[in-house]
């Protein structure tokens, strides 16, 4: 999100360049197209001095009908050029623009859990909206505009040279100063539109997140404050807004005026060296017409700056996404339902689990975990309690490898996790947290999201281990209800059900427990234990919970404090001690 990227502009051109290089037959005969149209109309304007000279001054009718036709040949064939490149541009360019979003959206989902822990929603939204839009803007148009402007402008040069040089002189002077305003302008543009997209995708970050969180600003009468962050975030994008419109604004007006000087210089000029005989009639009006021309194509190409500009600091925000690093991943390990395969070898996949003196920091300089340990054996069911902060989404957060550990080892059947191919190792995980993620679709196509695999029985029957099949024969279309939005049509203790039939389905080895049921009322909490206890047998379980009710049949309860053990052990060994576990299941001390 940095705005100092002046550096990264040529390797932003250079990778678009790159996807275009795809279609690269298709580009070379747009770009002949092109090519094509713009000669025809600098041709076309010269054909004005054999019409005016050879016909109309000599009066020759038939003449000038073979001239005019002529000159209608060379007009209709730039036409249809036009035309044609005009439609293979735009199939080029969307093609273009279906790649790039392709491998983006390929690239995030490679990229790190730390990635989407540090950046907003808004932030990644950002560039799959208005960076792929500016930049699909820019191919539809730019791409031709520049070719054309080129080719007009060596062929115009070219032709005012050939019908009077010491004229051109005068157009050399005004092209030169338009150039130097260009330069200096675009500049002061490409700086302030920088700024912009920055602080645009600022907005959008907040605008979402306080879209999401309405609920709660409306609790906490938040709307004011709200209110005025967002006048904040947004005055920054008006004034930069502002500044870019300002510079970019100007430039057109200062074209047109030094051209419009340059065009009275030259229509008096021309008039004196036509009345002395140095200059014809019909090269005169040749010449005042290409003199008229000659500022169109850097007007059309200052037309385009701003779009460029926008389009190509929004390539640079895409390619930095994409040249972020994936998440590693070095393991050799696989596995089918039942073993670990390594080195021709196959070993049986029980879900025993081993921390290992486990050391981590989310940053360098502040450590999560320190130096824990602790075994969880296939089957049992490891509880995790703690005041917040004391390291308990870590450690499920380490086992998924979602994260790596700084020191020590993590250890699944004796294998170290660092081995094990990430797909494989999450394969054999299930995880239903608190904030419950329904995706659009059917109730049917939420549960076997967990195992793309699973036939429609199989969705039934894990629905039932869930006890959420019940409520779901009860909704208007049974398990095809589709979802709507945030899945708004079903309660929190609803939606928490089919998360948990989704872990069911998948069939894993260990189970996560993210305080899976702190959203949900006392009687949906006992329709899930029911199915709990039912998919968590023969599972390795860890169960992260604020209620301490739902871990007292857990068979060790882990009690961590600054991301250490500080206590372990059975529900009724812990309160025997009367130490700190004692204390929260009392009510004398909050998990806070």
């Amino acid at each position: 999100m940095s705005v100092k990227r002046p550096q990264q502009t040529k390797s932003a051109l250079s990778r678009l360049i790159q996807y275009l290089g795809d279609y690269k037959w298709t580009v070379m005969l747009v770009a002949i197209l092109v090519v094509i149209s713009s000669l025809a109309n600098v041709f076309g304007t010269f054909m004005l001095k054999p019409i005016i000279n050879d016909t109309i001054a000599m009066h020759d009718l038939e003449g000038l009908l073979r001239k005019l036709l002529i000159l209608g040949t060379i007009y209709f064939c730039g036409a249809s050029a036009s035309l044609t490149y005009t439609q293979l541009m735009v199939r080029v360019s969307q093609r273009v623009i279906a790649n790039i979003r392709r491998d983006l959206f390929e690239h995030m989902e490679k990229l790190s859990i730390r990635y989407f822990d540090t950046h907003t929603h808004g932030e990644m939204m950002s560039s799959f909206t208005n960076d792929i839009d500016t930049v699909a803007d820019a191919l539809n148009s730019s791409f031709t505009m520049l070719i054309q402007s080129l080719t007009v402008t060596i062929g115009t040069m070219i032709m005012i040279v050939v019908l009077s040089w010491q004229l051109s002189i005068v157009v050399f002077a005004a092209l030169f100063l338009m150039v130097l305003y260009v330069r200096y302008n675009s500049g002061k543009s490409r700086e302030y539109f920088r700024k912009q997209q920055l602080s645009l995708a600022n907005l959008n970050g907040y605008i979402e997140e306080i879209i999401e969180g309405q609920k709660v600003a409306k609790v906490f009468n938040h709307e004011h404050e709200d209110l005025k962050t967002f006048t904040k975030e947004s005055e920054k994008v008006r004034d930069s807004a502002i500044a870019a419109a300002t510079y970019s604004g100007r430039l057109v007006p200062m074209i047109v005026s030094i051209s419009y000087i340059n065009y009275s210089m030259s229509a008096v000029m021309g008039a004196l060296f036509t009345l002395s005989g140095l200059l014809d009639v019909g090269s005169l009006t040749a010449y005042l017409v290409y003199v008229r021309q000659s500022a169109m194509p850097l007007n059309q190409l200052t037309g385009q700056i701003n779009m460029i500009l926008i389009a190509l600091a929004g390539a640079e925000r895409i390619f930095n996404i994409l040249e972020i690093q994936p998440e590693n991943d070095e393991g050799t390990i696989t596995s089918d339902t039942h073993s670990w395969h390594h080195k021709g070898q196959d070993f049986p996949i029980h879900g025993d689990v081993v921390f290992d003196h486990v050391s981590f920091g989310y940053n360098s300089n502040k450590l999560i975990l320190k130096d824990l340990s602790f075994n969880a054996k296939s089957g049992q069911k490891i509880a995790l309690v703690g005041s917040t902060g004391a390291g308990k989404t870590t450690i499920i957060n380490l086992l998924s490898r979602f994260y790596d550990v700084s020191k020590g080892s993590i250890l699944i059947d004796g294998l170290n996790i660092k081995d094990i191919v990430k797909h494989d190792l999450r394969k054999e995980m299930a995880m239903v947290t608190q904030d419950t993620h329904l995706f659009s679709g059917t109730i049917m196509d939420n549960i076997r999201y967990g195992n793309l695999e699973a036939s429609d029985e199989m969705v039934i029957e894990a629905a039932k281990l869930a006890n959420a099949d019940s409520f779901i024969r009860r909704l208007p279309q049974g398990y095809q209800t589709k979802i709507r939005g945030k899945a708004d049509n079903l309660s929190q203790g609803q939606r928490q059900l089919l998360s948990i039939a989704r872990a069911a389905v998948s069939n894993p080895h260990i189970l996560i427990l993210d305080e899976a049921t702190s959203s949900i009322d006392t009687r949906t909490e006992r329709l899930i234990e029911r199915g709990m206890d039912a998919l968590m047998q023969g599972r390795t379980t860890f169960v992260i919970a604020h209620r301490l009710s739902t871990v007292r049949n857990a068979d060790s309860i882990l009690v961590l404090e600054y991301g250490e053990i500080i206590e372990r052990g059975p529900h009724d060994e812990l309160l025997a001690q009367k130490g700190r576990y004692y204390q929260l299941y009392h009510g004398l001390a909050k998990l806070s």
